[in-house]
């Protein structure tokens, strides 16, 4: 499941790090001078855009942040400029001393010069990223976002409003940066474009009958302090807006998107583009966190496989797959889920969940399933989508439900943020780790499903497995460049020989590089850190003491998770 994260969406507008001159006032220690750098940092970077802002903070002065933003900001494929800001911040981050920090202090530090240093290769690349995908392309998300979008009082419906008039001129700056995209030899492939395309036209298509109108109504509606005539009058606005901004830039967007189809590559992995295996490790290197090099980490996935397959083949001589039967709602089975992990996990933060459908425009587009990130000054509410039009059976659901929630991506977010960490900490965005813990949380649900243990076995060695196949397929397309005729090839050894299927794989692996490997590489980094810890400590390992010294890390490479875990276990 996918996490709507601002962070994840803006990462194409150009690196706004702290770029402000740093002078160490005198401080009366080390970690006050050290917490007021990264506080501005925070600002700068929470301040960025006005939807990011919104989506990270309800109360943004009780962060000093006075100055609101009331825009989209502007797609940016400056190299220079981006290097500059981050070089800015890694000279900055040096004046401090870094044995004079206290040690959650030190682990800030350690994790932003790694995020700063990932940046800095990623600067080289900024035309290889792709803003507009097939599923966490910012045409699908943004919607969501929209519909999403808080509105607690008037002066949130101005911002909203603002927001929908600057965007076309926010899609004319994606215009922009996919024409020099197409200029660079850097543009998607037809296919990928067509399929953007229908995305976008079945959104235009829906017209009046868009999203858009009723969930804006429905949210103005919970106003208390604006009268029935206030809310008559900004419904009318809204309308006007879709009418005039959001929908004209979908418009300008499919217009753009169809003049520069045929400029891009043949539908293949990246290493066909100039410099694009430097690329691909890169990219691997930031979604996974992994420090592993990508041989390397073939052979981790393979050995898993092997684990897996060998695994299964002792308890297929007497299963078949197994079934469930769910007769509970998805939020019941949350309930459930949170109750069934306190034995081996820590204490989950007290916060309601929402579980939303997918509106039906949308869901052919949209993941099967994702959680959207609260604010980090109010994670009381919390929010699930579900996407009807993926038909998961119950079992898939629970364990989708695990992912997204319970002890997943909602479970560790709100845990972390719980503790109180250095808001920056919260901005930085370590996707192996984040989806990496909420694929081990899902692995861990087959085993709390109402199931018997060797069918919870089955069932999860078998997910884990079709995990580890996309993850080979990523790093066969992308890095040893597979033609559809090679991947077809590939999934035949395993049994799947539906040459559909494996096209669409193949198209939707290369719109999105890396984005199974976060998944599945960030998972197997956490079951290899687990086995080492359990081999080190032996009878007195205790999964609840290490999924708790993970979870207080929080989001970092796997690196920095390693050694604070290993530092708090043994």
């Amino acid at each position: 499941g996918i996490v709507l994260i601002l962070g994840l969406i803006f990462t194409y507008l150009g690196i706004t790090f702290f770029s402000g001159y740093f002078s160490k006032a005198p401080k009366s220690s080390e970690d006050d001078a050290f917490r007021q750098f990264t506080l501005s940092f925070f600002q700068e970077e929470a301040a960025s855009n006005a939807l990011n802002l919104h989506f990270t903070l309800q109360n943004p002065s009780d962060y000093g942040i006075l100055d609101i933003p009331d825009s989209f900001g502007t797609y940016s494929s400056d190299a220079i400029g981006a290097k500059a800001a981050i070089e800015n911040c890694e000279t900055a981050l040096e004046t401090f001393s870094y044995t004079a920090l206290s040690d959650s202090n030190k682990l800030t530090y350690d994790i932003l010069a790694d995020y700063l240093n990932t940046s800095k290769r990623g600067s080289d690349f900024l035309l290889y990223d792709e803003p507009l995908n097939a599923t966490t392309g910012i045409q699908a998300q943004l919607p969501v976002l929209l519909a999403e979008y808080r509105l607690a009082d008037e002066a949130d419906v101005q911002a909203y409003l603002t927001l929908l008039k600057d965007m076309p001129r926010y899609f004319e700056s994606l215009i922009l940066l996919e024409q020099e995209k197409a200029e660079k030899g850097l543009f998607m492939a037809d296919a990928v474009a067509d399929t953007v395309l229908k995305q976008c036209r079945s959104l235009l298509a829906m017209d009046k009958n868009h999203y858009m109108y009723s969930t804006f109504e429905e949210r103005i509606r919970s106003i208390d302090t604006l009268s029935n005539a206030q809310k008559q009058h900004y419904i009318h606005e809204n309308q006007m807006a879709i009418r005039e901004s959001f929908l004209p830039a979908y418009q300008s967007l499919v217009t753009a998107l169809e003049n520069l189809k045929g400029n891009g590559n043949e539908l293949s992995g990246v290493c066909s583009l100039h410099n694009g295996k430097n690329y691909y490790e890169y990219v691997v290197s930031r979604e996974t966190g992994s420090s592993r090099t990508i041989s390397d980490l073939k052979n981790l996935i393979q050995k898993q496989m092997q684990t897996d397959l060998t695994s299964m083949g002792l308890i297929l001589e007497t299963s078949a797959l197994p079934a469930l039967s769910l007769q509970e709602t998805p939020e019941q089975v949350l309930h459930e889920l949170e109750q069934k992990i306190s034995i081996a996990f820590p204490q989950p933060a007290n916060v309601k969940t929402n579980v939303k459908y997918v509106p039906k425009a949308m869901e052919p587009y949209m993941s099967p399933a994702f959680y959207l990130i609260p604010c980090i000054d109010d994670t009381s509410e919390n929010t699930i989508y579900i996407n009807r039009a993926h038909n998961m059976d119950d079992l898939k659901l629970f364990t989708t439900l695990a992912h997204e929630g319970y002890p997943g991506h909602l479970y560790q977010t709100t845990y972390f943020t719980s503790k109180n960490p250095d808001p920056i900490r919260t901005l930085l965005n370590f996707g192996g780790y984040t989806e990496g813990w909420a694929t081990y949380a899902e692995m861990c649900s087959y085993y709390l499903a109402p199931l018997p243990k060797k069918d919870a076995s089955l069932a999860q060695k078998n997910m884990s497995l079709l995990l580890g196949l996309y993850a080979l397929a990523d790093i066969g397309i992308h890095y040893d460049g597979w033609t559809v005729a090679d991947t077809i090839k590939f999934f035949s050894h395993y049994g799947i020989d539906d040459a559909d299927t494996i096209q669409e794989i193949y198209e939707l692996i290369v719109s999105d590089p890396a984005n199974y490997l976060k998944y599945y590489v960030g998972y197997v980094e956490l079951l290899e850190l687990k086995k080492e810890v359990a081999n080190r400590l032996g009878d007195n390992f205790s999964q609840k003491e290490f999924h708790k010294a993970v979870l207080d890390v929080g989001p970092s490479p796997f690196e920095i998770v390693r050694k604070y875990v290993l530092k708090t276990c043994i």
